[in-house]
């Protein structure tokens, strides 16, 4: 016998290698997740395992002792489980089904289930149920069922091989996948036959048999081409196996070739439609969480680069974000970048626009058709002549070039039928050409992202008519007040959101004595903050009446009751240096601070009053010292309320803020805001605080 011939040394009789332990467990069982449960005689639970648990949600130390019917069986089915159950004990004969089981959460899952009877050395008997998931076990035998009719289906070659990889055998499925004739195999070696590069892995799989006697099956297909057609590529999945005679010798290998083409082209395709189908659900998930443009068109960048495109860029025409620049149907158009993204350092960033950049594009280039059209423009293979149309300027053309662009789409961003811009993207390093498909993606991705882009526009253009109508009614501090110095700041709500209804005042009134007013419309936008002009107008005009502050209130709730649907807040304090004392009322606002020399700040005790515009309640004027020194801090409910902290601990932070040493009015406005102000929180804010001065009256003024 020769050593070709011999069967290795760590090979026993029957050709396998020998064992020092236990091999590697099936992947199969754990995936099929098989619970075991254990019952005596009775029905009670006598073993539970980890996997029960898992499948049916009991404890061990829940499940343990208990009966089976009652813990794991509807009512409706326990007549026919317990007669089941007495019938396998006392018959012995196995049982086996899908049931519906009753998990620990109330839910029911059906269960494939195997009982039978066991009979321990005492001659007692148990009964053995073992169970998986059957949605799981039914999806498992589709797969198989699907793969082994696959197989069944395509043709499959088999050649034999000896010890020293010489082809002894062919079938003619074999000559016709390879293209060459079985006289042409026979007595060459398998790598003489199968030359290509891409079949190195295979002879080394084969060797591995040979030397071990483990079967390879079903092997990850082998992608190259033949002589059978040398055009094409094909996949092939090899199945080894060692054969041996009846004393252990080894003799040599078979090889089952199947051409798995088509599965392969499938299982790509598969892998691609995934791919791109998740790349749309992340575009669903990722771009719109704003109603910010630039924040859009980055979040469309960032889902496109780097799973589809090597290079992108998001941009806008320029009169579609600036409304006092008409558009142009003719000629150049003007495009505004958002958005530049590559997945490397690349030429081709420096061909794009910058975020921000302002830049013209000739009527011949394809940014321009694009948005003029209002179509989808694809070039599956870019030459120098498309780069051209590509690139704003010659300069860019040439760094397109030579960052190895080969292929683009550019797509409008339609919206309500209005196009806003275009998504342009090129693949460089990535060789795919853009196909059809590639375009129908791009397509949705930019149908979604311009109905964001054209929401935050529009919000845009709200926000800051709202803001600029508010801010025109905000007021300018009077230069000098008797007796008083004032700050004051207001804040908007959150880009993301609409301006609100906040408002502050401060009204210089007859005999020296100032108006401090603070208020809060309830709701938001235009509407909101016009009705807080309106009560800011009727304010200052009823304070001019010298009314007291509860008489200032009944007014202004009587307008407000008016304005349906809008209810506001409000505080209207009047202040006299001559006596030093503040009348203050209160129409359902926050309570206001008051800080003294020598104590704590603290809240004042004032009624709270009904909120404007619910009418005819009364409201109630209360009387307190202001002292030199001393500060009032009045201000909305946007500075201390937030989603998750209870306001009680909100106004205690407030006052801890306010035991800080005396500082200027200003400082301590932006301090307040810095740490009350949280970022969660959506409502704008308005905040006023006055310190009393010494005051002496003018010897030339009449009292």
């Amino acid at each position: 016998m020769s050593e070709a011939d011999r069967p290795s040394a760590d090979l026993d009789r029957a050709g396998t290698r020998r064992q020092d332990g236990p091999s590697a467990p099936s992947g199969l069982m754990d995936l099929l997740g098989v619970a075991a449960v254990l019952l005596d005689a009775d029905g009670r639970v006598v073993l539970w395992s980890p996997q029960s648990e898992a499948l049916f949600g009991y404890t061990a130390h829940e499940a343990l002792g208990q009966y089976a019917a009652r813990l794991l069986v509807h009512e409706d089915h326990s007549d026919w489980v317990i007669k089941t159950f007495a019938e396998v004990m006392k018959t012995g004969q196995s049982w086996g089904g899908t049931f519906p089981i009753r998990c620990k959460d109330g839910s029911t899952r059906s269960v494939e289930l195997r009982n039978m009877r066991l009979l321990d050395d005492r001659g007692d008997f148990y009964a053995l149920g073992l169970g998986t998931d059957s949605a799981t076990l039914r999806e498992l035998e589709r797969d198989v069922a699907l793969s082994t009719r696959l197989i069944s289906q395509s043709p499959i070659g088999v050649a034999i091989f000896d010890t020293d990889l010489r082809y002894v055998a062919v079938n003619p499925t074999l000559e016709d996948i390879h293209g060459i004739p079985a006289t042409d195999h026979l007595g060459r070696r398998y790598r003489e036959v199968m030359s290509a590069e891409e079949f190195e892995e295979a002879e080394t799989a084969i060797r591995q048999v040979l030397s071990n006697g483990h079967p390879l099956v079903d092997q990850a297909p082998i992608v190259g081409r033949t002589q059978a057609d040398p055009g094409h590529k094909h996949a092939w999945s090899i199945s080894v196996y060692r054969l041996e005679d009846t004393q252990g010798r080894v003799l040599g290998v078979a090889e089952l070739v199947v051409d798995v083409t088509e599965r392969y082209q499938s299982a790509m395709e598969a892998t691609e439609t995934r791919r791109r189908l998740a790349l749309i659900a992340d575009g669903s998930a990722r771009i719109g969480t704003t109603l910010e443009v630039e924040q859009t068109a980055r979040e469309l960048a960032e889902v496109t680069v780097p799973e589809f495109a090597d290079v992108v860029t998001v941009d806008v025409l320029d009169s579609a974000i600036d409304e006092h620049r008409p558009a142009t149907r003719a000629g150049p158009a003007l495009f505004r970048a958002l958005a530049v993204k590559a997945a490397y350092p690349t030429e081709a960033l420096q061909a794009a626009d910058a975020p921000g950049e302002i830049a013209t594009y000739d009527a011949d280039r394809l940014a321009t058709r694009c948005v003029r059209t209002g179509r989808p423009i694809l070039v599956r293979h870019a030459d120098g002549n498309d780069l051209t149309h590509i690139a704003r300027d010659e300069d860019a053309a040439t760094l397109l070039a030579r960052a190895g662009v080969h292929s683009y789409l550019a797509v409008p961003l339609t919206a309500r039928g209005a196009v806003l811009g275009f998504l342009g993207i090129t693949r460089a390093r990535d060789p795919r050409p853009f196909d059809e498909d590639d375009l129908a993606i791009a397509t949705e991705l930019a149908s979604r992202t311009a109905v964001c882009l054209d929401n935050a526009r529009t919000h845009q253009r709200m926000r800051n008519a709202a803001e600029t109508l508010q801010r025109s009614l905000l007021p300018e501090h009077p230069p000098e007040l008797p007796g008083l110095q004032v700050a004051s700041r207001y804040l908007p709500a959150q880009a993301a959101y609409e301006i609100g209804g906040d408002w502050y005042d401060v009204l210089p009134l007859g005999g020296d004595k100032t108006a401090l007013v603070v208020g809060d419309v309830m709701g938001s936008g235009i509407d909101a903050a016009a009705t807080m002009g309106r009560l800011r107008t009727a304010t200052a005009a009823f304070a001019g009446l010298d009314l007291g502050p509860a008489r200032v209130l009944e007014q202004l709730d009587t307008i407000t009751s008016g304005l349906d649907p809008y209810i506001a807040t409000c505080l209207y304090a009047a202040y006299d240096p001559h006596d030093a004392t503040c009348r203050i009322a209160n129409a359902g606002h926050l309570p206001p601070v008051l800080v003294q020399s020598g104590t704590r700040p603290r809240l004042l005790d004032l009624p709270t009053g009904t909120p404007l515009g619910v009418d005819g309640v009364p409201f109630e004027t209360t009387t307190f010292r202001l002292s030199p020194g001393d500060r009032l801090v009045l201000y909305t409910d946007g500075l201390v309320e937030t989603r998750h902290h209870p306001i009680d601990e909100r106004l205690n932070t407030l006052l801890r803020l306010l035991e800080a040493p005396d500082s200027p009015l200003e400082e301590t406005c932006d301090r307040l805001l810095h740490n009350l102000r949280h970022p969660d929180n959506h409502d704008d804010v308005a905040l006023l605080i006055a310190r009393a001065r010494p005051f002496a009256q003018d010897p030339q003024r009449c009292p």
